[in-house]
């Protein structure tokens, strides 16, 4: 087991994996940067090292500061997080190049599975159903009017190294293409400094599905079944839940299957999920793989009783694997608290956290980094906090949430809890009948 690890990371994910250090008996050191200096991560690890100003460029991602930081107080590994450089291979690399293990899955790996027009065609020779469109990367417009016309509109037109919902555009005839194929490269280069743009079929009335996978150091790859993610706007998740209502037990296992096929034919390591689109026939289709924990990994712990942070620690350790495939237990219920105002097109609202009561109870969890007096900087994700909550049952878990949300307050800033009470009334999310377009089609404030 490692003797301390440095946490490359801020807010609740930081906060998480101290936690699940402590509890190994690792020591712990935190970084942050300027606007964090009275963060509870910086507070709660054993060490803590400033590197830099509030901006990310010059703090959470700069490489330098962070592997400096790991040198000086001997810190034999790095956790990443999510988000920042969690999925950047170079990152991994440089902690390989000074004996500092990555707690993550290889930069090979990263590499891979970060190309999406690698990743679709890795997963397509592990026998992944994949979404139809180009066989790789389309280097031109006349190219791309030929792959379209022969998948058929509508179609996505993607940036290979995007993610987080940026980097793509729905197209739905070739008017539209011709229009925006030289725009969508500029701006892929400049987002991601990689101009490749690869075709998708648009998959209509689709559910986000996701499964939880694991690998180790020994060959051993699992499936831990799937969360829905279908609650997003502009392709950001603000629901996620595990089961899915769309996903039945023998589709449930062929999806974990598939999946864990997935993972071994990268030789992944630890957690990571892949994701699909669900369609109306049951049929599903891979998008991407994250090569990293996630932000909804609590409803997976939740619904099987287990510990994803801790085994990931482990497994990076080179410990096998002790976790193991079955149902899940109960039903768990995310919703992502941000500072944003949903009554105004969801407008950041950082802020003095001028009062707080967080909700708690029989079966409801809160991961936050926030507390009454706490400064939210307006440099960086606008997540608060993470409430989570499950039961025997779906119809539990939600009025578990109902209860929750209504003792959930957070005063002197703006709060997606508004938008989040409404979505547990609603009939639709309540009979599951949500797809990802669904809040383009249906303003949340009139239900």
């Amino acid at each position: 087991m490692f003797r301390k690890i440095l946490i490359a990371n801020r807010g609740e994910i930081a906060l998480r994996i101290i936690r699940a250090a402590k509890e190994l008996g690792v020591k712990t050191v935190a970084v942050y940067s300027e606007a964090d200096k009275y963060s509870l991560h910086v507070r709660f690890a054993d060490e803590a090292i400033c590197i830099g100003p509030p901006p990310s460029k010059q703090s959470y991602l700069n490489i330098p500061a962070i592997i400096t930081a790991a040198t000086v107080t001997n810190s034999d590994a790095i956790h990443p997080g999510y988000g920042f450089l969690a999925e950047n291979q170079f990152f991994a690399e440089i902690c390989n190049d000074h004996n500092i293990t990555f707690i993550g899955p290889s930069p090979e790996a990263i590499s891979r599975m970060g190309d999406k027009a690698v990743a679709k065609e890795t997963m397509k020779k592990a026998g992944v159903p994949v979404v139809p469109g180009s066989d790789g990367v389309v280097t031109d417009l006349k190219t791309a009017i030929e792959v379209a016309e022969s998948t058929g509109y509508p179609i996505m037109l993607k940036a290979v190294a995007g993610g987080g919902g940026k980097g793509m555009r729905m197209i739905s005839n070739r008017s539209e293409l011709e229009k925006v194929f030289e725009v969508t490269r500029s701006e892929a280069l400049a987002f991601f400094n990689n101009a490749d743009l690869y075709i998708e079929k648009l998959i209509t009335n689709s559910k986000h599905i996701e499964i939880q996978i694991f690998g180790d150091h020994h060959g051993n790859h699992i499936h831990l079944n799937e969360r829905e993610c279908s609650v997003q706007r502009r392709h950001q998740k603000l629901i996620e839940e595990t089961p899915s209502v769309a996903v039945s037990q023998e589709l449930r296992d062929i999806m974990g299957k598939v999946s864990a096929q997935g993972a071994k034919a990268v030789n992944y390591v630890g957690p990571g999920t892949i994701e699909y689109l669900l369609d109306t026939e049951g049929n599903f289709y891979f998008m991407e793989m994250n090569t990293r924990v996630q932000v909804e990994h609590p409803i997976t712990e939740e619904s099987l009783k287990i510990d994803i942070v801790k085994e990931q620690i482990k497994v990076a350790a080179g410990e096998r694997l002790t976790l193991t495939e079955h149902p899940p237990k109960y039903h768990s219920i995310e919703c992502r608290i941000n500072a944003e105002d949903p009554y105004n097109d969801y407008r950041p609202s950082p802020g003095k956290v001028e009062g707080l009561h967080v909700p708690g109870g029989q079966g409801i969890r809160v991961d936050t980094h926030i507390y009454q007096g706490y400064f939210i900087p307006p440099y960086y994700d606008s997540l608060l906090a993470k409430l989570i909550t499950y039961g025997n049952s779906r119809q539990e878990a939600i009025d578990k949430m109902k209860v929750a949300l209504d003792e959930f307050i957070i005063e002197g800033i703006k709060t997606t809890i508004p938008f989040h009470q409404k979505m547990m009334n609603n009939p639709d999310f309540v009979n599951g009948k949500i797809d990802t377009k669904y809040l383009e089609r249906v303003n949340w404030i009139d239900l």
